[in-house]
């Protein structure tokens, strides 16, 4: 993954805040289209030297030229603050990433599913499917949250209901996005663009901008 030229981010986002119409968009009240300031370098070096991991570059430039978080897809990006000393990213569910264990590389390349159900047909008998299942969630309450489902994933955004989107930062599939549903039995799934092409952070930011736009601006003319 490449970088990115950010400098019209927020003239577009101003254009989106001054039209009425924007407030239809989802999750815009919340964030009602602005973005923190952006990273010094010296912040960001700061911040990977405690993550122990160089972020991709996608995202690293739009920490540098954009910003921090704010206006974003759904609910917002996560913001990225120094809070006591350490470095952090905030908002509703970003505590689902575990910072502790970021550097260690995320396995997959594929959809994958630890929280899946068991199903009936794997069973010899009812009275065997429905103890399996029991057991299931027995396992299920303690253990579907478990950080570990994510090592190498930095959730970045909430799209409400326990659905995350985030950035692979290690391994394989570094610098691509996946969707975090594991809440919902779902489970991890990387993300694709119209062309079946995976998602990096640029394209999956700059399309929920472009949607934005075919959204609101025609209307406000």
């Amino acid at each position: 993954m490449t970088s990115h030229d950010w400098s019209d981010v927020r003239e577009r986002l101003s254009r989106l805040a001054a039209a009425r119409p924007a407030r239809a968009v989802f999750g815009s009240e919340g964030h009602r289209w602005n973005l923190e300031p952006p990273l010094s370098t010296g912040e960001l070096a700061e911040l990977e030297k405690q993550l122990r991991v160089e972020l991709p570059e996608e995202y690293r430039s739009f920490l540098l030229e954009a910003g921090r978080g704010g206006a974003g897809p759904s609910y917002g990006l996560f913001s990225v603050r120094r809070v006591a000393g350490r470095w952090r990213w905030e908002g509703s569910e970003a505590d689902r990433t575990d910072l502790d264990i970021l550097d260690q590389p995320f396995p997959h390349v594929e959809a994958f599913n630890p929280a899946s159900p068991p199903g009936e047909a794997d069973f010899g008998s009812p009275e065997e499917f429905r103890t399996a299942l029991e057991e299931y969630w027995g396992w299920y309450e303690t253990t579907v949250d478990d950080p570990r489902h994510s090592i190498g994933m930095l959730h970045l955004c909430h799209l409400g209901c326990s659905h995350l989107e985030g950035l692979v930062v290690t391994g394989p599939a570094r610098g691509r996005m996946w969707a975090n549903s594991i809440m919902s039995d779902e489970g991890f799934q990387p993300l694709f663009d119209d062309d079946g092409m995976p998602l990096g952070f640029a394209r999956w930011y700059l399309r929920w901008l472009e949607e934005a736009e075919a959204q609101v601006l025609p209307s406000a003319r």
